[in-house]
């Protein structure tokens, strides 16, 4: 009895630490294919973020007259960005918050919807506004607080900003350091809100299809979860067996000293 139990640890692990390399490998079925070829749909090819109620928008007007546009061009601020306590010591462009109905409030022109439009709709929007005072104007908008979440079976999990207007799922997964050996790749999920709306979708990254998928870029806050895979969960709940088990033995030897001692106090009396 003895003997099993000192194997029984060892044969855990193993077991645990056992997966196929196949199960390790994005895309392993193109290992064994020759060139492939995949027609993009133009959904994806095309794909653009949309602006969404609580964006925070640098929005930059030019012109060959810069006089002419300085009017819409409020003075540089120091900020605190979401989540930080210190305030920022370089000057940056002033920020528009996108209300929950999709406005925001723009000089001279006054309420401007860009809620729902790309960031080059929105630009060609506040450029056919500002024709009426400038000539030829160009506007330059970027959205300043897109992030992303990556948690799970990551090398490091977290938020992370976003500077482009198109990442995809594995520009997200190389953000954090890649899926540890025991994340499963056949079954990842993201989780998306939209219009007040909340989405649940699984990915397998272990198919080739992933890169047509409509999930392939991902929108700002989505949340991305990589699940352990079975030989993770498996360790798991070994180790809280383990741990079980060492409390029960830790309490019986506890109680036999105190027995052993409480007899050997006898018996020398």
């Amino acid at each position: 009895m003895k003997k099993y139990l000192l194997i029984l640890p060892i044969l855990a692990i193993i077991l645990a630490s056992c997966q196929s390399p196949k199960q390790m490998l994005y895309f392993p079925n193109l290992a064994n294919e020759g060139d492939i070829v995949q027609v993009i749909p133009d959904s994806i090819k095309n794909y653009e973020s949309r602006i969404v109620p609580d964006d925070m928008l640098t929005i930059s007007v030019s012109a060959l007259d810069p006089n002419a546009v300085v009017i819409f061009n409020l003075p540089t601020t120091n900020f605190i960005m979401p989540g930080e306590n210190t305030i920022s010591t370089t000057p940056s462009l002033h920020t528009y918050l996108v209300d929950k109905e999709g406005y925001i409030d723009f000089p001279i022109i006054g309420k401007v919807k860009l809620g729902g439009l790309t960031i080059s709709q929105a630009s060609e929007r506040l450029k056919e506004e500002i024709k009426n005072y400038v000539e030829d104007p160009l506007v330059s908008i970027q959205c300043i607080n897109y992030k992303i979440t990556i948690l799970g079976e990551v090398g490091q999990p977290g938020s992370y900003p976003i500077e482009s207007e198109r990442v995809t799922i594995l520009d997200a997964l190389g953000k954090a350091k890649d899926m540890t050996i025991y994340g499963n790749h056949t079954n990842v999920l993201l989780i998306r809100e939209e219009n007040g709306v909340r989405s649940f979708h699984r990915l397998d990254l272990s198919q080739p299809d992933i890169f047509t998928s409509p999930y392939y870029y991902l929108q700002r806050n989505d949340v991305i979860y990589v699940e352990p895979n079975e030989a993770r969960q498996g360790y798991a709940g070994y180790s809280q067996d383990k741990q079980y088990m060492v409390s029960v033995v830790s309490a019986v030897t506890s109680a036999v000293s105190v027995i052993v001692s409480l007899c050997i106090a006898l018996f020398v009396k």
